[in-house]
């Protein structure tokens, strides 16, 4: 079937609050993710020097977001693609595209934040394995979500890369 001659479709409510949800749940899961990796690792690599008793709380907020969050992201990108699915040219909507592409660019601002981070403190001398273990989570969780959106903007209508 060929879409190249039909308009692509405007964003209407239902479009915008399952993109808005989904972008936000995707952020949230992120950064709750992230924190999460933060206090396993302060936990199993204390620094002698500071004093932290909210590992437990902090434990449990960020698993709590992570465990809501995380399932309704999967979910609107369920409903998204369903609604894709039916109709190609949705892929092509305004609000998924600035959605996508504002995704695209925290992440790479967040990759490019965190090498310098990590070239700042290599030249201070600074190191330990628990600062390499969360420029690593930062920079593993920052890539995957640039590299999926990367390569989901780059589809055509017809699904192909």
């Amino acid at each position: 079937m060929d879409n190249t001659n039909q308009a692509v479709p405007k964003s209407g409510p239902k479009d915008v609050f399952y993109h808005l949800l989904a972008i936000a749940t995707l952020y949230m899961s992120a950064v709750s993710f992230i924190a999460l990796v933060f206090q396993l690792i302060n936990t199993q690599w204390p620094d002698s020097l500071s004093y932290s008793a909210g590992n437990e709380a902090s434990i449990r907020w960020a698993a709590s977001i992570l465990i809501v969050a995380f399932p309704v992201y999967l979910l609107m990108n369920w409903l998204i693609g369903k609604d894709v699915q039916q109709e190609p040219l949705r892929r092509e909507i305004r609000v998924r595209k600035w959605l996508d592409y504002l995704t695209l660019f925290i992440s790479a601002v967040t990759v490019i934040v965190d090498v310098i981070t990590l070239i700042y403190n290599f030249l201070g001398g600074e190191l330990s394995i628990r600062f390499y273990l969360k420029i690593l989570a930062v920079l593993v969780t920052a890539g995957l979500i640039f590299l999926y959106y990367l390569k989901d903007t780059r589809k055509s209508v017809g699904g192909k890369i």
